[in-house]
């Protein structure tokens, strides 16, 4: 063989593994697509010059807010939550609890006496089993599973704020299931004699523990403070019987009903063999927390699906209130709805956050608005008190009487919806009405006067075309509010927002025109 065969043949060889390696690279990048595309493998992507595009989460999308079907959803949520009809049922439950069989196949008693051994080795509290407890238990598990869910999910929400307090103060956590029984997690509730708040707090016993009531404010209905208040009450009554389930008992009818039970039960300590001698309310108090208890923690096994909060405790946070501001001020600077706002904020009665002198308020808002609201505090802050000196103003001269309407509420109503309704905002319909607080009544009579004036029908007013021709506009983009597009042309306001674009409330679409001059 010639040199130059040989030379031909390595050359041959060269230019074969070359093509193969350019070859095998193309098919290793088109596999590190298509694993980069579905896959993580190590925790790591595969390394690829090509461009992927991202995969949107359509979960993550705020659009979906808009579609009917979320709305829907939402108004109902909303609706559930100023709804005082579950308080209702459990206060009744309580009251007239019945201790007969309840025919529940799916827990034996087997199971159930195995799990509440479990149950009891685990709580500083007596779980025992009896045929009352296990009677209880099936006839919440048969008849309330429905509210159970709805509780279970507002319970993300404020169980956590629970547990730290009752950790501070040395609380049995398990006692966070109290509020269930006591308010069914609300926040405003109010009982027929007076006691308000998640804990029921009397007017009496709350200013004893240092929770202030005034035009403003009530702080029975602040989730963190009326807690503190309640672990401090609770550890001063263990402190007395030395036993929780006695606490229980003596925190729903008083230290002095419970000495009396023991007395007439013949010095018994136990709060089975005390029972019958306690109140009718107080009797069914504690089997009704054993039962919320047992439920809550074997909720998996019994195959509740809890229904989703609006939110997660971890995803708000709080900001000091440097001046008097009310949560509609905030609701329009931040884009967060007026009822979310009450529903993070209930101790604020006519929702207005007041400053007082030796007094620390705070404002709870969603994580993503906390920014927007302390990057623009005194813009905020000089807005609200440009708005409060307006409302100073004696009311004939804000509004005539010929533009005054009677709205009587109907089932599902709450002031947030009708407010909208109308144009309105919720603190003028409370202004305007002499109300106190967020409760309404099925036919009660309510006042308003609608910014939509001189319509027959304000709950449908005719749509106008707004002229756009020869003024300045705004396409609205995520995350826009009336008051941030405001602040972003030099001499408007959001009235003016409002008024040269025929918009009664704060509702915005993205991609809507907006005329931002004259």
């Amino acid at each position: 063989m010639t040199l130059k065969t040989v030379l031909s043949v390595y050359l041959s060889i060269f230019v074969f593994i070359g093509f193969s390696q350019t070859k095998t690279d193309s098919i290793a990048n088109q596999s590190v697509v298509v694993i980069n595309k579905d896959s993580v493998i190590d925790g790591k992507l595969f390394n690829s010059k090509k461009s992927i595009p991202p995969i949107v989460d359509t979960l993550g999308i705020k659009a979906l807010k808009d579609l009917p079907q979320a709305s829907e959803l939402d108004e109902k949520w909303l609706e559930e939550l100023y709804s005082n009809s579950l308080f209702d049922t459990i206060y009744k439950s309580v009251t007239e609890l019945k201790y007969d069989p309840v025919y529940y196949p799916e827990l034996s008693s087997d199971t159930l006496k195995a799990r509440l051994e479990r149950l009891n080795a685990r709580t500083p509290f007596n779980v025992e089993y009896n045929t009352s407890l296990e009677s209880v238990i099936k006839s919440y598990l048969k008849h309330r599973r429905g509210s159970l869910e709805k509780l279970m999910g507002l319970s993300h929400f404020y169980f956590p704020m629970f547990e730290q307090e009752f950790d501070n103060y040395n609380i049995p956590l398990e006692m966070k299931y109290l509020a269930i029984v006591e308010s069914a997690l609300k926040p405003r509730a109010r009982s027929r004699v007076g006691a308000t708040g998640l804990w029921q707090f009397m007017y009496g016993t709350g200013k004893e523990h240092d929770l202030q009531v005034s035009s403003y404010v009530d702080d029975r209905s602040d989730p963190i403070r009326s807690t503190t208040a309640a672990a401090q009450y609770l550890g001063r009554l263990y402190k007395i019987f030395g036993d929780w389930d006695l606490a229980l008992a003596a925190y729903n009818s008083g230290p002095g009903n419970v000495n009396k039970a023991i007395r007439r039960s013949g010095g018994y300590k136990n709060y089975w063999n005390i029972r019958q001698n306690l109140p009718r309310e107080t009797a069914g108090y504690v089997p009704a927390f054993l039962a919320t208890m047992y439920i809550f923690e074997y909720a998996e096994e019994h195959g509740f699906k809890p229904e989703r909060p609006m939110f997660q405790h971890i995803q708000t946070d709080t900001v000091h209130v440097k001046q008097m501001i009310s949560l509609d001020h905030v609701a329009e600077t931040t884009g967060v709805k007026i009822e979310e706002l009450q529903f993070l904020n209930p101790a604020y009665k006519l929702d207005i956050i007041p400053k007082i002198e030796g007094r620390t308020y705070v404002l709870r808002l969603p994580r993503e608005a906390v920014g927007v609201f302390t990057t623009n505090e005194e813009k905020i802050y000089a807005y609200a008190k440009a708005e409060f000196n307006q409302r100073e103003k004696p009311l004939p001269q804000l509004f005539k009487n010929d533009t005054k309407i009677r709205y009587r509420v109907r089932e599902g109503d709450y002031l947030g919806k009708i407010a909208r309704k109308y144009g309105v905002r919720v603190s003028q319909l409370k202004q305007w009405n002499g109300l106190r607080s967020n409760n309404l009544k099925i036919g009660q009579r309510l006042t308003v006067y609608p910014r939509n004036r001189g319509v027959s029908n304000p709950s449908k007013p005719p749509k106008k075309v707004v002229n756009t021709e020869g003024r300045q506009t705004y396409k609205v983009k995520s995350g826009d509010s009336l008051w941030t597009i405001a602040q972003k042309f030099s001499g408007v306001s959001v009235q003016n927002i409002k008024d040269w674009n025929d918009i009664s409330g704060n509702k915005l679409k993205i991609g809507m025109t907006l005329v931002v001059s004259k």
